[in-house]
């Protein structure tokens, strides 16, 4: 039987050179994982079996593909589902499957929902326990990187937000992956789970809906929709819909309907919510509209993630409406002109994001329907794919915005990526208009940025432009033309235009073989005219590549030393001057690559003249020349190194006759100039090297030995490189077309293949592979080169042989180059393997990869002799010269590499990996997609598939070769010479990360540096040895490996290490990097599991995939005995666990109480105890009453560390209580509602607050069913809704102390000692950083800890205390006292009726004391302290402390300070109770509503700010009953009564109120005035809380608003004028529903009959926002924005100037954000205005006062000039065709009387000003004669007038 085909495999393995040998191998390796991982797994052994070999399946993946059977496929997403899965997993682990089921899952098409299901709940819990984790802020649970507390400078903040998001994302992306394979009734289980957490007061909400986000699936086929979405699409988008004020969730809302489009593209019909949902779009762009604006700061923070933005319109465009295209052009129109490169702001970001993802987000969207496979995920139906139609019109709608942001201030990359995309669909619009700007562009020399700017963005259109195709065929003719312009761009004295020249070369020439093809024209007569046309441009590419060379030798000469450096400078190559060389080798390399061979003899002819008719210096210009003859002869290396090698030998030959030379410290420069050369010109095809061996091996022996440093160094280059050309596997050619361009032009025809990709199956790859005769050159070398100084070596290091310390650097010169120049045929070091590091059941085996290699044993392996000598002279050195550092340099060189070198450099290969994608992306088809990249990149490809497996080859294991020459290093870290230190430790680093488990084999080494009895440790060691401790950023810490056996040895050894006679804290660097050990260990610590049990399904699913065929393991099953011993082992390894984790805690203890140990450890070492607190162990007796000791301790550093850890540990000590289940309506006695009923309903009703059924009695507290937390019941109740049991059912109050258990007893103890509670509250009431200090949370849960766990056993001894600190009015002890009332009343939640009641007789005198004293620095704490009290509990139970709050908040005694104060910390404990306490909120209302009229300020903004939570609860939610609690209309009505006074007076408002409290009745418009002021401060502050934006009643607000407002922008004005504007501002960026649109618009219309012309200004400030806020609701409206047009054109014939002008300036707003139309009817109106005729101008007497009213048809007459000017202002950018007209309308009134004569001169001033830039271009729009006037207008005299 065959076997089934494999998922899916790299195919670029088939291109190898030895593919024929991978199938087998690939065989061998995936049965090798599939066994071990499944007996790993049901040994029980997840590490180091488990782990091991789910690596050894990634490394396998990253090889090999997904190249296993689709049976096998799911055996492994379900065994790492289980694995993940596991409950105590520790998070690493728990990280590292993740991403390999993520790796499995990511390629969605391999498998459909028929052959895989997964579970949704288990991801669900985990994502619960991690995220959402009860204990980790007690420090009870470390994850990696969590914000730990005590040790937190700002610098690990930010680190740790960071790494917070690795857990969490990781999380996030693998609930992503298996959301596809959810089961159908998935959905619905989720909606019931997270329903009832829906109440949007409540931080649930925001969980909710990131859950829903997060989990909900959406790629059900079409007959389930009816399971999948539509069970809650209505609910949610209504949700949407009504939510004003874009609240925190709204954003993971947008998420969720983006996806549910992407993935139902045409069977959700969309067109009811599109201009909502681009109206919410535009709003959330953050764009300043309107003159002086406030913004709202949670738009800032809240907006929608531009990408899911993008993906929903994306999803919603074609169809048969086409409402969406509409919408977008719409959208584009209006904000077209921020794109404009003079705009700037923070908001540009988004703008441009928006415009680089739009079109690969379509681009996206048509491969997906025309090019993509077909697979099990929903097609989208043929309604509404996007048609070519559709398409065209979207590319027209944004081409434009994105060429003027080619230009923008944050660069031209974005616009070039769009541009990208934009010609993949429609070259023929898109790359014409990006031509245009190119050519002028490369003509200027004034404006550099302009050209970088053009340039990148047609290397984003290359391809497209090349390639012609049907739409574009003209394209390819513009090719040469560019090519040629662009050749200025190499240019010495810019840099930035010179990479940006290579990059466009070099693009241009890689799509395009430049052949010269004219001769064709006379041979064929069957060309196409673009064809004929491209084949005589062809000629020029001759012309082309000598001109570019001679631009390079220009670059060369102008930056060689001489002429850029003083002598004193540096000689090593400038960062700029490398990117140069590269930009310019690689450039040069392609361009010879695609060259003809006629044009190739004419350049290599060039490039050899030039290199030899002159000298260079080595460092720089010599570097330049030589890469250019590398790139020529890598190309056709015959012809080339023919030419070169002769020359160079004869050069060098002649030179070093002489013997003299070879002893010279400086030699002749031509001499280094030749070795130099012909050092490079040898990185070429071995094979066609072999004829020179002879004079290349006679070259070496000349010049190995040279005295000279520069000299023997290229000499070393020479030999390095020659052994990597005989040596290595590589590919020969990188041409773009298989087999070259030397066919004759009959047979082939190079114009075919320009911009062609390469085919993947037929690429020809030319590879190299070392033959037997280059095997032997490579030997040959290596013993006539390598073994006599090896020798040499050997013998210094003996003792035999006297040498210089340069004779032995330049010995290991030559060593390094020989080891790095034949690393690939030197087989790897022998060596038995390192066993009993770590014990396993399962073979820990590593896999040799075959990379094309056959060792040959029979030769002397040079890897184990360079690595027996190296040895031998490292002890030697550094017992008898250890300061010859440059030696040690090398030898850590020589060590690192022989270790690890295999032929390529880790670093090396990821910088090409990265380098290679960056190419990929800049020039690849996402809309064919299929890998249709050009050959060279496909070939490149296969090299570092190559390359990515000589980099594995060796796999990890740990020998004993690896082991000594580790310890080498690590005795080189701790060397006495500070650079040799930090190289070594790089490469200890570096290898510790390479070998399995080696670790634990250093460590013991690296501790005996640190331990306090040895005496001969130096500092310098001391020193060496912390930092081998710590360890780099990016690789392993030794400190902090995650296991007990590690941890528990070198954590005491820190503690320890402060004894240690090295030690001294007088040298900062020491005490510097114990703080940086101490705060690694802190950052990177993560609770290490105790338990590592495998649950039962994983092990059922390990049997099957051992079974499983294709390919078979011929294991046999695992014998019972061997299960058991499996589960033996496990047991053991857990108590094994248990013992050291309480070993460790002694240990530490132990440490930190020895005599003398300096303070730093003490604190260090409590912080690693702190670290050990655990949820699932009570931490050990003695430590207990350590920290408890430590609260008291004299450190505030551990004090701190002490209360936290306390507070963790009482957790510890809680005692479960026992949960009931209830049926909430039984209890309200009604039934349940049908359909989804938020807010108040019958049966949630017994929830609220209600003073006349207090529970103030036992009976009746028993009685009550208390439901503690808050969102239960708002939206639906939960499925089984449980509450706390009766008293008798829970664990026992007012124990004695002989009922408690050991670890009780010692906080008892110390609590009821009265000396020890007056210590603790002396040193909480101290301050710690003046003014900085907070309430803290901290010591609230320490004491919350303690009354819930001893109930009231401590209160006798606290009481006295408290009364003093409540009366003491100091700042510190006041907090002290509210963290403790705080702690005390949440602790009490589980306590009986009678000590709750005498609880709260202590606490209410004691509150009204304390509210009494209030000050500006305790009030904030108060605040939280009430509010802390109040989270999560049933205000029932609570009664006593709203009563209290309630009494009288604004008594006035104490002054208008305390009354605030008062209404802050009433707010806080009503604002945590939310929608249950409708009757309290009510009260307060009542209370308040005749107190609204206060004088005082404070209080003012008080009150606004807690009406705001009065009325946070009304909010207008679909599905959502009317509120119990207090309404906004129906109090707004009662307020609009009492402005009345207000509304009806005609004069000028003015702020006359005293601010003191007169005695005596003031008239009603005073007193109207200071309500007004309150109410303003309400609406503000609402403005940003409540969900909901102004309601209907609220509008009838404005026109008071309007009159208020003030015009000019003046900081001196009064509270009264300022607040309105504000309000104005904040309510005119509010969301409108669109049934308010009409209100608005009536309220607006009568204000413009206001006879105040303040009124009638500010109506136009107001419309200009409100309008641009809600665009597309008032354009779906017609008859709005008729009214809009009216009102503002009527206001253009307003009488007051100022009026007229901001019409004006509103009318120019409008039509250039597309909101009206410049039509034909507007401009006739605005014309026949213009030709009012004017009154006769009076003869003026010069005594008369002149009549300063201006007649009507002077007004009229001036609305018309205004209209046209709008129209003008309105194109700030381009010139429509109207235009010109209009301008010469206007300068016909150049002469007529003011203020008609300014309005011209600003407009033409104006159209200057903006036009300026791209005149050249505008010009073209009008007639001579036009130009003539306008020429005339701009720069006459009455311009200037």
């Amino acid at each position: 039987m065959a076997p089934p085909p494999p998922q899916k495999e790299i195919v670029y393995n088939k291109l190898l050179p030895y593919r024929e040998r991978l199938e087998g191998e690939a065989a061998r390796f995936l049965v090798q994982i599939k066994d071990n991982l499944a007996r790993a797994v049901q040994l029980q052994e997840l590490w180091p079996g488990g782990l091991f070999w789910t690596r050894k399946l990634s490394t396998y993946i990253r090889l090999y593909g997904r190249k296993f059977s689709r049976e096998d496929h799911v055996l492994f997403i379900k065994l790492l589902y289980e694995l993940v899965t596991i409950p105590k997993l520790e998070i690493s682990m728990m990280q590292g499957f993740a991403r390999l089921l993520i790796n499995l899952l990511k390629k969605k098409e391999l498998l459909s929902r028929d052959d895989l299901e997964l579970p949704w709940r288990p991801l669900y819990e985990m994502l619960e326990r991690i995220l959402y984790s009860k204990t980790e802020h007690l420090g009870l649970n470390w994850f990696p990187n969590s914000y730990r507390p005590g040790l937190s400078s700002p610098k690990t903040f930010v680190l740790n937000v960071l790494h917070r998001c690795s857990v969490e994302s990781v999380l996030k992306t693998l609930v992503k992956s298996c959301r596809p394979y959810f089961p159908e009734d998935a959905t619905a289980e989720m909606l019931d789970e997270w329903r009832p957490l829906m109440c949007p007061f409540d931080v649930t909400m925001q969980k909710a809906i990131t859950y829903f986000e997060l989990f909900l699936p959406t790629t059900l086929p079409p007959e389930l929709h009816q399971k999948g979405f539509k069970l809650w699409f209505d609910e949610f988008i209504g949700l949407w819909v009504s939510v004003q004020n874009l609240p925190q969730w709204e954003g993971h809302l947008v998420n969720l309907f983006a996806r549910l489009a992407t993935d139902n593209i045409g069977y959700i019909d969309w067109d009811p919510y599109v201009p909502k949902i681009f109206t919410r779009i535009l709003r959330s762009l953050n764009l300043p509209v309107g003159s002086n604006q406030v913004v709202v700061p949670r738009f800032l923070t809240n907006a929608y993630d531009v990408g899911h933005a993008v993906m929903w319109i994306t999803a919603m465009m074609g169809g048969p409406s086409k409402l969406v295209q509409k919408h977008l052009s719409g959208l584009f129109n209006s904000i077209a002109s921020f794109y404009h490169p003079s705009n700037n702001g923070r908001w540009l970001n988004k703008l441009m994001k928006l415009l680089q993802r739009l079109p690969s987000s379509v681009v996206r969207r048509l491969h997906r329907e025309r090019y993509k496979r077909i697979t099990w995920l929903t097609p989208v139906p043929d309604s509404h794919k996007l048609t070519d139609q559709d398409v065209t019109d979207f590319v027209e709608c944004i081409i434009q915005p994105v060429l003027l942001a080619m230009f923008s201030k944050t660069g031209s990359l974005e616009a070039a990526q769009a541009l990208q995309n934009l010609a993949l669909m429609r070259p023929e619009l898109v790359i014409p208009p990006v031509l245009e700007k190119t050519y002028p562009a490369l003509e200027t020399l004034t404006e550099p940025h302009q050209l970088t700017a053009t340039l990148s963005c047609v290397i984003g259109v290359a391809r497209s432009l090349v390639s012609g195709g049907k739409w574009f065929p003209e394209g390819p003719t513009h090719m040469l033309p560019l090519l040629m312009r662009a050749l200025p761009g190499v240019d010495p004295n810019d840099f930035s235009k010179c990479m940006i020249t290579f990059q466009f070369i070099a693009t241009f020439s890689t799509l395009v073989p430049l052949v010269d093809c004219s001769s064709v024209l006379q041979e064929r007569d069957d060309l196409s005219e673009v064809e004929r046309e491209l084949c005589s441009a062809t000629a020029e590419f001759e012309d082309f590549v000598l001109q570019f060379m001679d631009r390079c030798f220009g670059l060369i000469e102008s930056s060689t030393l001489e002429q850029t450096r003083e002598e004193t400078e540096t000689e090593k190559m400038t960062h700029l001057e490398s990117l140069v060389e590269l930009g310019l080798s690689s450039t040069f390399s392609t361009i010879l690559t695609q060259c003809s061979k006629d044009i190739f003899k004419v350049a290599l002819e060039k490039v050899f003249n030039f290199a030899v008719s002159n000298i260079f210096e080595t460092r720089v210009a010599g570097r330049m020349v030589a890469d250019m003859c590398r790139a020529a002869v890598k190309c056709r290396p015959e012809e080339s190194l023919k030419l070169f090698v002769p020359h160079c030998c004869n050069v060098i030959t002649h030179l070093t006759i002489n013997d003299d030379v070879l002893h010279d410290e400086e030699l002749d420069k031509e001499l280094l100039w030749n070795l130099q050369l012909l050092s490079e010109i040898t990185r070429v095809d071995g094979k066609k090297l072999l004829p020179y061996r002879e004079q290349l091996g006679k070259i070496l022996q000349r010049t190995l030995h040279l005295t000279c440093k520069q000299g023997y160094i290229l000499s070393c280059n020479l030999l390095h490189h020659l052994l990597r050309s005989a040596t290595l596997i590589y590919p020969t050619e990188y041409c773009s077309v298989p087999g070259g361009f030397d066919k004759p032009l009959s047979e082939y025809f190079p114009i075919k293949d320009w911009g062609k990709p390469g085919d993947l199956w037929n690429l020809d790859i030319q590879w190299h592979v070392p033959s037997p005769e280059e095997i032997n050159f490579a030997f040959y070398l290596l013993d006539t080169f390598l073994q006599p100084e090896l020798t040499r070596l050997e013998h210094y290091a003996m003792g035999k042989l006297e040498m210089s310390r340069d004779d032995v650097q330049q010995c290991l010169a030559i060593v390094h180059n020989c080891l790095i120049g034949s690393g690939n045929v030197l087989p790897p070091l022998k060596g038995e393997r390192v066993a009993h590091l770590v014990p396993s059941l399962v073979s820990l085996e590593e896999t040799k990869l075959y990379t094309g290699v056959e060792y040959d044993l029979s030769r002397e392996n040079y890897r184990e002799t360079i690595a027996r000598v190296t040895r031998k002279l490292l002890r030697y050195i550094l017992d008898n010269s250890e300061d010859d550092t440059k030696s040690l340099f090398l030898i850590i060189k020589i060590i690192s590499d022989v270790l690890q070198f295999q032929g390529s450099h880790k670093h090396e290969f990821d910088s090409r990996w990265k380098s290679f994608t960056l190419v990929k992306k800049s020039m690849e088809n996402r809309l064919q997609g299929k890998k249709q990249h050009i050959r060279a990149l496909l070939i490149d490809r296969v090299m570092l598939q190559h390359e990515l497996r000589t980099l594995t080859m060796e796999g990890c294991e740990y020998k004993t070769s690896h082991q000594e020459m580790i310890r080498d290093l690590l005795c080189l870290s701790t060397s006495s010479y500070g650079q040799v230190r930090s190289k070594a430790q790089q490469a200890f680093f570096t290898a510790l990360g390479t070998y399995n488990f080696c670790c634990r084999d250093i460590i013991p080494l690296v501790l005996e540096f640190l331990r306090p009895d040895r005496q001969d440790v130096t500092q310098k060691q001391f020193k060496g040895a912390l930092y081998c401790l710590l360890g780099n950023h990016s690789g392993v810490c030794l400190a902090n490996l995650h296991d007990w056996d590690c941890i528990a040895q070198t954590w005491p050894a820190i503690v320890s290490s402060g004894l240690s006679k090295a030690m001294s804290l007088e040298k900062p660097s020491i005490v510097r990097l114990f703080d940086d050990l101490a705060e690694k260990i802190h950052r990177q610590y993560e609770t290490i599991g105790l338990d590592f049990a495998v649950p039962e399904k994983c092990i059922e699913i390990a049997v099957l995939l051992q079974k499983s065929e294709h390919p078979s393991s011929n294991f046999t099953g695992l014998r019972s005995e061997e299960i058991q011993l499996g589960i033996q082992r496990q047991k053991e390894k857990n108590a094994e666990a248990l013992r050291n984790y309480e070993n460790l805690v002694n240990m530490l203890l132990d440490c930190v109480e020895q005599r003398n140990l300096p303070w730093k450890f003490e604190h260090i070492g409590i912080g690693f105890l702190s670290l050990l607190l655990r949820d699932d162990r009570i931490l050990p007796c003695r430590a207990i009453k350590f920290f408890v000791q430590c609260l008291n301790h004299d450190a505030i550093v551990v004090r701190k560390v002490a209360i936290s850890a306390v507070a963790g540990i009482l957790k510890q000590l809680k005692r479960t209580h026992k949960k009931v289940p209830v049926c909430p309506y039984e209890i309200s006695g009604n039934p349940k509602p049908s359909g989804i009923q938020a807010g108040d309903r019958p049966d949630n009703q017994w929830l609220h607050y209600n003073s006349q059924s207090l529970p103030k009695t036992k009976e009746a507290w028993e009685s009550c069913c208390f439901v503690e937390k808050t969102h239960w019941g708002y939206y639906t109740w939960p499925q089984t809704m449980t509450v706390y049991a009766a008293v008798e059912h829970q664990p026992k109050l007012g124990r004695r102390r002989d009922e408690l258990t050991e670890a009780e007893q010692i906080i008892y103890d110390h609590f009821s000692d009265p000396k020890f509670v007056e210590q603790l509250i002396k040193f909480l009431s101290l301050e710690d950083r003046k003014g900085k200090d907070k309430f803290n949370p901290r010591r609230f849960c320490l004491f919350k800890g303690l009354f819930r766990n001893f109930d009231d056993a401590f209160l006798p001894v606290l009481q006295p205390h408290l009364e003093q600190l409540v009366a003491d009015s100091h700042e510190s002890t006041q907090r002290c006292v509210a963290e403790i009332i705080a702690g005390l009343i949440r602790g009490s939640k589980h306590w009986t009726f009678e000590k709750v009641e005498k609880l709260w007789k202590l606490l209410c005198p004691l509150l009204r004391t304390a509210l009494s004293n209030i000050t500006v620095e305790t009030y904030n704490d108060w605040g939280t302290c009430i509010a802390t009290s109040c989270e999560s509990r049933d205000p029932r139970k609570l009664h006593w402390l709203f009563e209290l709050l309630l009494e009288s908040p604004l008594s006035g005694e104490g002054g208008s300070f305390v009354d605030a104060c008062r209404l802050y910390v009433l707010q806080g404990g009503l604002a945590q109770q939310e929608w249950r306490v409708p009757e309290l909120l009510h009260r307060l209302l009542k209370y308040l509503e005749p107190k609204l009229t206060q004088v005082y300020k404070n209080v003012r903004e008080r009150i606004g700010s807690v009406l705001t939570y009065i009325f946070m609860i009304d909010v207008s939610l679909p599905n959502t009953t009317a509120t119990k609690s207090p309404r906004v209309h129906e109090f707004t009505t009662r307020i609009l009564e009492n402005l009345k006074p207000l509304m009806e007076a005609d004069e000028e408002i003015q702020n006359h109120v005293m601010e003191e409290n007169g005695v005596g009745e003031q008239d009603e418009r005073t007193q109207g005035i200071k309500l007004l002021k309150t109410i303003l401060k309400w609406l503000m502050a609402s403005a940003g809380r409540s969900f909901s934006t102004a309601v209907t009643e609220q509008l009838q607000l404005l026109p008071l608003f309007f009159k208020i407002a003030p015009v000019e922008n003046d900081n001196s004005y009064d509270e009264l004028k300022r607040d309105t504007k504000m309000c104005l501002s904040l309510m005119s960026q509010g969301l409108l529903y669109p049934q308010q649109v009409p209100l608005v618009l009536q309220v607006l219309k009568q204000t413009a009959r206001s006879n105040s012309w303040h009124a009638r200004y500010t109506i136009l400030t107001y419309l200009q926002t409100m309008v641009f806020y809600n665009l597309f609701i008032f354009l779906n409206n017609e008859e709005a924005v008729n009214d809009i047009r009216w009102l503002v054109i009527k206001l253009l014939e307003d009488e007051q100037l100022e009026v007229r002008e901001m019409a004006a300036t509103t009318l120019s707003g409008l039509l250039q954000c597309n909101f009206l139309t410049m039509d034909g009817p507007m401009q006739t109106h605005f014309e026949q205005l213009c030709k009012m005729r004017l009154p006769k101008k009076r003869k003026r007497d010069l005594g008369t006062v002149v009549d300063t009213i201006p007649s009507g048809d002077l007004v009229k007459r001036h609305a018309g000039v205004l209209g046209l000017s709008a129209c003008i202002l309105s194109s700030p950018y381009d010139v429509p065709t109207w235009m010109p007209q209009l301008l010469m309308d206007l300068s016909a009134h150049l002469n007529d009387p003011q203020p008609i004569e300014m309005t011209v001169k600003k407009t033409l001033s104006n159209f200057r000003r903006t036009h300026h830039d791209n005149w050249q271009e505008h010009k073209q729009q009008f007639t001579d004669d036009q130009l003539l006037v306008l020429t005339d207008l701009l720069v006459s005299p009455c311009y200037y007038a």
